[in-house]
């Protein structure tokens, strides 16, 4: 019996890995066939978790779920309209000269590794920048020959991103009328000792993690564009509110916003990335020390190395997309895992 236990549990364990490694290549297909439709849906989803809250606000004022959403839908648009007529003019302005100038800026360092290079030279160092300048020079020829037709696809990418926006509201109204029925039917196909852990786990992981992430990144961009004005920094807003937006992925995302950042500015002045590089790491830790704790508290519960994984797998099904999801959706499942585990144990007692 031992012997026969020891070749089902051999078994398991050796189909699990190719099973998993066949689910996200299934995945990561059907992502790529539906890529648009997935990903208006799943961030019209997050857009409902978020507004979610605000309507039930309102409805414990006594107004009817209907009207409340209509007032929210309304208060939403208009934030939209402000925030398209002030804030977004001055993204996109900066946004295109900054495209224009990386070129400028790849020439500059190109200068810059020169003279390092000379300095080198003359204090006998074994430092070769040959390599770099030429990759350099190709990176600009390159960008010299794409930037006009950059322009115009930048022009059409806002306004289907203008489009995607109008569907994906319109969309997240619906969900927040009509989502309860529509994902009370579905619950309803799961096995009844799955069904309420799985609702319970899954709204308390979406709705927290996503209205946390976005608070964490407000914090980034409100504080950071103050202090990169200070430092005339230049286009302090695109770069504050890349790194606030790169926060939406956990646990990476502000380092990657950070040093993006970092590498660009290091283009055109070292000491000025610096003392971005500096001020940013600073504020981050204020973030993960002081807020994250606070507000993230341990509610996902995951193992930091599993968090990694399935960000990475994530990113691998869905790019993006897939890793904003990745965390929630792994704290889901886990939450669910350990409620059923929860109450076999009590049922046992």
């Amino acid at each position: 019996m031992r012997r026969w236990a020891s070749v089902q549990n051999l078994l398991i364990y050796g189909l699990g890995g190719p099973i998993i490694a066949l689910n996200v290549w299934l995945l990561s297909l059907l992502f790529s066939y539906f890529q648009h439709p997935i990903t208006i849906f799943s961030i019209a989803t997050i857009l409902a978790f978020l507004l979610n809250y605000p309507v039930k606000f309102f409805e414990r004022a006594r107004i009817s779920r209907a009207q409340a959403v209509i007032i929210v839908l309304l208060l939403t648009l208009t934030l939209l309209v402000i925030l398209g007529v002030t804030l977004v003019p001055m993204v996109i302005e900066q946004t295109n000269q900054l495209l224009d100038k990386i070129p400028d800026w790849l020439i500059s360092s190109q200068d810059n590794l020169e003279q390092l290079q000379i300095w080198a030279k003359k204090r006998r160092l074994p430092l070769n920048f040959s390599v770099i300048n030429q990759q350099i020079n190709a990176n600009i020829q390159i960008l010299v020959q794409q930037i006009p037709s950059g322009a115009v696809g930048f022009a059409g990418t806002l306004l289907s991103g203008v489009l995607n926006m109008v569907l994906v509201v319109v969309l997240a109204f619906y969900m927040l009328l009509y989502g309860d029925r529509v994902w009370y039917a579905l619950v309803n196909l799961l096995p009844f000792h799955i069904r309420v852990p799985f609702t319970t786990s899954l709204r308390l992981n979406f709705q927290n993690f996503f209205l946390i992430q976005l608070l964490l990144g407000l914090f980034m961009v409100v504080s950071l564009t103050p202090i990169f004005l200070i430092l005339k920094v230049p286009f302090a807003l695109v770069f504050a509110i890349f790194i606030g937006l790169s926060e939406l992925i956990p646990f990476v995302g502000a380092t990657l916003g950070i040093g993006t950042v970092t590498i660009l500015l290091l283009l055109q002045n070292w000491w000025l990335a610096i003392q971005v590089a500096i001020a940013a790491i600073v504020m981050q830790q204020v973030k993960d020390n002081l807020l994250g704790p606070k507000l993230l508290g341990d509610f996902i519960g995951i193992n930091p190395i599993w968090i990694f994984v399935s960000i990475l797998m994530g990113f691998e099904i869905a790019g993006f997309l897939g890793s904003l999801l990745a965390v929630p959706i792994a704290g889901t499942i886990k939450g669910t895992l350990d409620a059923m585990n929860s109450t076999k144990i009590r049922k046992n007692d």
